[in-house]
């Protein structure tokens, strides 16, 4: 190896730790976004079923109605969906939903499952003429 080849190497490793360091100390901007507010806004053929808070402790949400059942699972400041009685099962696969946009959807029961935040932040934050 010739010392360019060994300058090279060093430049690279130097750059790579600068991106790496700051996530093995603990990233504060992500941590200040984990600590928000946010709730599940659970809707049923277009109509606000329920509104639940996605926080640490472990409940279940029981939905029962006439297009049939859904359990969701709330728990580490997220939600998922556990069973369901429609045929396919598809809403199943979704997953464990915590940041806000993420969704769930049971197209046969008409069920949507959306976090949003709870926050006061909601609000316009400019207004461009």
């Amino acid at each position: 190896m010739k010392r360019g080849d060994i300058l090279l190497i060093g430049l690279i490793v130097a750059v790579a730790l600068v991106f790496l360091v700051p996530r093995w100390l603990g990233d504060s901007s992500e941590n200040n976004h984990n600590n928000e507010n946010r709730v599940a806004r659970i809707t049923v053929d277009g109509k606000l079923f329920k509104t639940v808070e996605l926080t640490g402790k472990e409940q279940t949400v029981d939905i029962q109605t006439e297009y049939g059942y859904n359990i969701l699972k709330v728990h580490d400041y997220g939600i998922e969906m556990i069973d369901a009685d429609c045929p396919d099962k598809l809403c199943l696969t979704f997953g464990f939903i915590d940041r806000n946009g993420g969704t769930i959807v049971c197209l046969p029961h008409k069920l949507m499952v959306e976090v949003v935040s709870s926050g006061e932040g909601d609000d316009v934050d400019a207004l461009v003429k």
